[in-house]
């Protein structure tokens, strides 16, 4: 795997970084081009080295963080929905500008369709209808409510400015996991 040029790091983290600070004072549809030069301290010319447009380098942003928590689920097996919750939203609290402004704000409201395309699939393994409190159920039902269920708490959790700790969010998003999965 060949390594990457620090300096096209350096220039994508300061887009990456741009786009999020724009985005906390105004919305994305009025956000141009000069303004992410400006802000990243670039050219147009180098923006369009690196992304096709604004949205190209709102979607790469997005698919960072998506990856990252797909990355975060890769847990050993011994990790319950408690301990698995905490990872995640140890890194919600850590990325809070990015999922604020993504789930809090009318900045980006397609991300909020990628979480919970993400966590479908991510939940599609953790729940048995053929057995349990969700014997017969509707597998993807239980799957749909699952996921939608958790991304409107983390979303309630950043619109309302995070009113419990990222633990206590960890532990009770977990304990609501283990009572519908087993």
């Amino acid at each position: 795997m060949s390594k990457v040029d620090r300096r096209i790091l350096k220039t994508q983290e300061a887009l990456k970084t741009a786009v999020i600070e724009l985005m906390a004072e105004k919305n994305f549809d009025d956000i141009t081009i000069q303004d992410l030069s400006d802000r990243a301290n670039v050219s147009r010319g180098t923006i369009y080295l690196h992304y096709m447009d604004k949205y190209d380098l709102l979607d790469k942003l997005i698919e960072t963080h998506i990856n990252e928590l797909r990355k975060r689920c890769k847990a050993p097996a011994e990790v319950d929905f408690v301990k698995g919750s905490l990872i995640w939203t140890e890194y919600f609290e850590s990325n809070y500008s990015f999922f604020s402004l993504m789930l809090a704000s009318k900045g980006a409201p397609f991300f909020r369709n990628r979480f919970l395309e993400f966590l479908v699939g991510e939940f599609q393994n953790e729940v048995d209808n053929t057995q349990g409190r969700n014997f017969e159920l509707n597998k993807d039902l239980v799957v749909q409510f699952l996921a939608s269920s958790y991304v409107g708490v983390v979303e309630w959790w950043f619109t309302n400015e995070r009113p419990v700790t990222h633990q206590v969010l960890a532990e009770q998003l977990g304990t609501l996991l283990e009572r519908i999965c087993e």
